[in-house]
């Protein structure tokens, strides 16, 4: 069933696995083999999960009209005993919530420690952000590829092998020593393999097994998990440092952590045909290149100025994540509460806090953005994007606030680190239903890939590197004294208001558009699918 009248989607009828596509195609093989009707049309089905795009079963199932309304009259029979499809549809996303917390814990483990590091192997805050500006540009390179493949082969083999890469490469990199910093950023960037394989490929398997309601609640889980990875990868990180003296060990984790990830994924996770949960019936649809998937996506509006305002987000985000904990300590340090930082551990317990903190306030703005849109979505159309503006503009003043009253209080501080966070997080869930609703179903994994690309590549991939050059400069024409290695990382961090200013005014030119691109995929999940010729039979090939 699908959500069609704002009713909730039902997921009883959802084809995990594509059998029921080669069961009709076999059914009806003896009929188009006698047929003999000239060569099939360049018109396919969308295809199913275990076959090439356009496959020639694919347009054999296309021709069921008749066997697939007997196999809907079954329906209300098999309601009661299909009930563990949702069951399984759950469980796929309970896994893959896990996989996206296990992703941003890696991610953000090394921002944990990373005074740490920078003591380990004596490196300037510009050298210290290439960790993670290599990990985000190899992400973004393999964005478009995983992209391409995802819209055309099995999704869950290929989460399946880019989890196998990032559990091995992230595992390698604590073997590093004092002398190989160089090792150490070419495995971060390998880890980008893996992450890039998921992130483009798992909303649109949760997209295909949900809808409607349903579907945001389920996306809102899915994102929620970012903020929970990336707060207990800075609690993971420092703890771990801290509990065993090397910050080595805080590496050590989630790769045996991914491992059971990658048996999870192989048993619960299905590959369900793109579309499963929204289309009235078994659609056919063009064939397209890759090339005309992103001609579509650049006259999108909607996806074009939204997807520019969440690589805002990201920027401020992956910059704030960065260095918010080191920023911090040394604010203790200028204010007299802590010696500085020359010899021994250089952690403190900033690290644990703030990722307390972005947890909780991840938890919350998720939450609260999820329960805003769906409270007044059937009434205002420009909800999402409007709700998202207001979180980032309104985020500005906070995280002004936090850059200056750090030098006059940590508690303050942590309370406007917290409001801005919030308010940053409200438009996770909402921009990736966003996405979801206003991208035709088998153009989904190359948008997500393509939005990824992007957001990475204006966004997080540069924004650490950024700040922690203009703080070297800064720097480098002061004195090496503890109050002006504040200051600098203080003035530095300063882009990021800015850069949410920008990005909250691209979410209010996507108000404008949403509603006219909403509507047409809304028109095209709910057509009926061409109704193939009638087969031209003729007294000459009739039977006797």
């Amino acid at each position: 069933m699908v959500a069609q009248g704002g009713k909730l989607c039902d997921c009883t009828s959802i084809d995990f696995s594509g059998k029921r596509e080669r069961e009709l195609s076999m059914e009806l093989n003896g009929s188009v083999a006698a047929s003999q009707d000239g060569p099939m049309s360049g018109r396919s089905r969308s295809p199913s999960p275990d076959l090439h795009y356009g496959s020639f079963t694919n347009s054999l199932a296309s021709l069921t009209s008749r066997a697939r309304e007997d196999d809907e009259g079954h329906r209300g029979e098999e309601g009661r005993a299909s009930s563990p499809r949702c069951q399984r549809a759950h469980l796929a996303v309970a896994v893959l919530c896990y996989i996206n917390l296990l992703n941003y814990m890696e991610r953000y483990t090394i921002a944990g420690v990373l005074p740490k590091i920078q003591e380990f192997f004596d490196i300037g805050d510009s050298t210290a952000a290439l960790l993670q500006t290599v990990l985000i540009i190899s992400f973004l390179l393999l964005a478009p590829l995983f992209g391409y493949l995802g819209d055309r082969y099995n999704r869950k083999y290929i989460m399946i092998g880019g989890l196998a890469v990032w559990s091995v490469t992230s595992g390698c990199s604590s073997f590093v020593t004092k002398s190989q910093f160089w090792l150490l950023m070419l495995l971060r960037a390998i880890v980008g393999i893996g992450e890039a394989s998921y992130t483009t490929i798992a909303p649109t398997i949760i997209g295909d097994l949900f809808a409607g309601a349903q579907r945001s609640i389920m996306i809102c889980c899915f994102y929620i998990f970012i903020p929970v990875g990336s707060g207990l990868g800075f609690i993971a990180g420092s703890g771990v440092a801290n509990l065993t003296g090397d910050w080595r060990w805080a590496l050590r984790i989630t790769p045996i952590l991914g491992l059971v990830g990658i048996v999870l994924l192989a048993v619960a996770c299905p590959n369900p045909t793109r579309g499963a949960a929204e289309m009235r019936s078994e659609r056919v649809v063009e064939k397209s290149s890759y090339i005309e998937d992103v001609k579509y996506l650049l006259k999108n509006k909607s996806y074009v100025w939204s997807s520019l305002g969440i690589t805002a987000s990201t920027f401020n985000l992956g910059a704030l994540a960065f260095w918010v904990p080191t920023f911090l300590t040394r604010a203790r340090v200028f204010l007299g509460l802590l010696p500085p930082c020359t010899t021994g551990s250089c952690l403190t317990s900033d690290s644990l806090t703030f990722g307390a903190v972005t947890l909780v306030t991840g938890i919350l703005g998720g939450c609260v953005g999820t329960f805003l849109s769906r409270m007044f979505r059937d009434r205002v159309l420009h909800v999402d994007p409007l709700i998202c503006a207001a979180g980032l503009l309104g985020s500005v003043p906070c995280f002004l606030i936090t850059i200056f009253v750090a030098s006059a209080s940590i508690p303050i501080t942590y309370v406007f680190v917290a409001l801005g966070e919030t308010l940053v997080a409200l438009n996770w869930a909402v921009m990736a239903d966003i996405l979801l609703y206003v991208v035709v179903p088998h153009r989904r994994s190359t948008a997500e890939a393509l939005q990824v690309t992007v957001i990475h590549l204006l966004g997080d991939s540069g924004s650490p590197y950024l700040v922690g050059l203009i703080s070297d400069s800064i720097q480098s024409v002061h004195p090496e004294t503890p109050d002006w290695s504040f200051r600098s990382l203080q003035y530095s961090l300063l882009l990021c208001p800015a850069v949410g200013l920008l990005g909250g005014l691209f979410y209010l030119v996507c108000i404008w558009y949403i509603a006219e691109d909403s509507r047409a995929v809304a028109r095209y999940v709910s057509e009926d699918p061409p109704v193939p010729p009638e087969p031209n039979i003729t007294e000459d090939n009739q039977a006797p």
